[in-house]
C-alpha cells in the first residue's frame, strides 16, 4: 500500500466523521431519527477523529456531552498514534 492510498482513506475517514456531526445536527434540528452515538464514537476510534471532532466544534454539537468533550479528544490523539505506526510501518 501506497502513502498516498493511505492518507486517502485517513482523508476519507474523516470526511466521512465530519459529515456525520453535520448530518446528525440538521438531523436534530429537523426532529429526525439520529446518527446513534455509539456510530459517532466508532467512527471517531477508527481514523475518523479529526473529522467528528472538527464537526462538534464547528456545528456547536453534543458539546455539553461529557462522554463527548471527553472521549472525542482522546480520539484524536489515538487516531494521531494510529496514523504515525501505519505510516511508519508503510514508508
Amino acid at each position: 500500500m501506497t502513502i498516498g492510498i493511505i492518507l486517502s482513506l485517513i482523508l476519507i475517514g474523516n470526511l466521512y466523521g465530519y459529515a456525520l456531526m453535520r448530518s446528525d445536527k440538521r438531523q436534530a434540528q429537523r426532529h429526525r431519527e439520529r446518527v446513534p452515538e455509539k456510530k459517532l464514537f466508532l467512527v471517531a476510534f477508527l481514523g475518523g477523529g479529526l473529522g467528528v471532532y472538527r464537526g462538534m466544534k464547528q456545528f456547536h454539537h453534543k458539546t455539553k456531552h461529557t462522554s463527548f468533550r471527553i472521549l472525542l479528544p482522546l480520539a484524536v490523539v489515538w487516531n494521531i498514534a494510529l496514523y504515525m505506526i501505519i505510516l511508519y510501518l508503510f514508508r
